[in-house]
């Protein structure tokens, strides 16, 4: 059996974002970048899998040099394989330009089943994981919070609105999208460290691929504009004296608000 899993490396959840003066995007030299928290959800339910029986985990990322930190990282926490699409023409790719890519791969690896975070830190478009199952004609679903397989196929329980479950069932080679909080995620052991620097590290190009011209800013429909922090709201009033009266001014603001 065959796995492959999508990572995307974003911004440290922790650090200090500061937004280039042209507005394009965020200032991303000397900042700490770590793998997406939704796909990290997904590299463990593909690790289980591992465990439990005959598997092999394969971690693809596009990106530039820095996404080797990712992928060995990924190798570190237990993945066989890393391939790197590692090409200045992926820059400026927009969301379907990025499926067009990892759907490719996907094609070239032929594997059982696909797992993809739910979303990107970053850009929490959701559109990729879809995306990337049309254009390798596979079945998806998305939204999963649990896994069974079975004989071929795999029963996943995924969240949709409202607080409600939904229960499909797929049958291999499927995509699957993972949610957050869908299991324990592990770390990366030193021992796993250590064997990471010996396992494959494929590295491929956009004509590698066969999709020069396909990608990045000039074929992307989608561009960005602008990035601009949140405006800043009015300043908080901080409610002093006895509980009592705090209790009552603040139950006569919420009615100045409308709210009670």
């Amino acid at each position: 059996m065959k796995i492959i899993v999508c990572l995307k490396q974003v911004p440290h959840q922790d650090v200090r974002l500061d937004i280039l003066s042209d507005g394009s995007w965020i200032q991303e030299e000397n900042i700490k970048f770590e793998i997406n928290s939704y796909d990290t959800y997904a590299l463990e339910e593909a690790l289980r899998i591992k465990d439990a029986g005959d598997a092999e985990v394969v971690v693809v990322s596009v990106g530039p040099d820095r996404v080797t930190q990712a992928l060995r990282t990924a190798l570190g926490m237990g993945a066989d394989r890393a391939i790197h699409v590692k090409d200045a023409e992926t820059d400026g790719s927009d969301v379907l330009g990025l499926a067009k890519i990892l759907a490719a791969v996907v094609k070239s690896e032929s594997p059982d089943f696909v797992f993809m975070g739910l979303m990107s830190d970053d850009g929490n478009f959701a559109a990729i994981p879809p995306m990337v199952a049309q254009l390798a004609d596979l079945a998806h679903t998305t939204a999963a919070v649990k896994m069974e397989r079975s004989n071929g196929t795999v029963t996943v329980d995924r969240e949709i609105e409202g607080g409600a479950h939904e229960v499909v069932e797929l049958r291999s080679p499927c995509l699957v999208a993972i949610q957050t909080g869908i299991n324990q995620v592990r770390y990366a052991s030193l021992k796993g460290i250590m064997a990471a620097k010996k396992k494959p590290f494929d590295v491929k190009s956009v004509a590698d691929l066969g999709l020069s011209g396909q990608v990045g800013e000039a074929a992307s429909q989608v561009k960005i504009h602008k990035v601009a922090p949140p405006p800043k709201g009015d300043r908080a009033e901080i409610l002093k004296g006895s509980t009592q009266e705090i209790v009552e001014r603040l139950v006569g603001k919420i009615k100045e608000l409308g709210l009670l």
